[in-house]
């Protein structure tokens, strides 16, 4: 969880248009120890979670700009993103709205008008359930970008990146020990298997490389002069 305080139980996004509903739902989450943020529209919603990154998304299907059917869909078609839990909270009673969200990736589905000490129950048993979910193997992930060791892809803001062999072999190399220094010897032992042919500049060039290809999120690649590279988390 996005925990940012020690006595907090995670970061919830709540997505409505009504502003009514925000400020019934916000004070019950808050009392529950969650952290609360908001969003008036899907695009915004979506935005949010890009840049919140929170662990639950609570989301209004009937609302303007993008519809909540559509945020659900976009997050869950997202590799980074596909695992957040949703929880569908609408006006919409029809079963088939119901089968529908659920169908497209919803984790529940709460009526209004509900009960916020009914809604934080819900809440908790999705994250509940979600912790207890193991990860997909090989899957790692920092911020936006996602490196699937399993099925050999690499996704930044969910478009692939086309990596060679040794680039992606970096790149997880460097996500594996995140935050720590990796020298160009242990570089060159690991992944070119100590082949004496190989330099410390044929390292560098393919960090350059690697770090184009990442685009904005190349950056997160630090040189330690003299030393190697290590890559940070995704800033905030």
């Amino acid at each position: 969880m996005n925990l940012t305080e020690p006595n907090h139980q995670g970061k919830i996004l709540v997505a409505d248009d009504e502003p009514d509903v925000l400020e019934l739902v916000r004070p019950g989450l808050a009392s529950a120890g969650y952290l609360v943020i908001t969003a008036g529209d899907g695009r915004e919603a979506l935005e949010k979670v890009r840049l919140e990154k929170p662990d639950l998304v609570l989301l209004d299907l009937n609302m303007p700009v993008l519809s909540g059917f559509d945020v659900c869909k976009a997050l869950k078609s997202n590799a980074a993103t596909s695992q957040i839990p949703l929880v569908i909270l609408t006006a919409m009673t029809m079963e088939v709205d119901r089968i529908v969200a659920l169908e497209i990736g919803a984790d529940d589905y709460v009526t209004k008008p509900f009960s916020p000490r009914e809604l934080v129950l819900r809440i908790r048993a999705v994250l509940r359930r979600s912790q207890m979910q193991q990860p997909f193997p090989g899957v790692k992930q920092i911020g936006d970008l996602v490196l699937d060791a399993a099925r050999y892809s690499v996704q930044f803001k969910g478009r692939p990146l086309r990596l060679t062999p040794i680039e992606f072999k970096l790149l997880e190399a460097l996500i594996d020990h995140r935050g720590l220094l990796q020298s160009r010897e242990i570089l060159l032992r690991n992944i070119w298997s100590g082949d004496n042919s190989i330099t410390a500049r044929t390292v560098d060039t393919h960090i350059q490389r690697l770090r184009e290809k990442l685009g904005t999120a190349g950056r997160w690649i630090e040189t330690v002069r003299g030393k190697g590279y290590k890559i940070i988390g995704a800033p905030r």
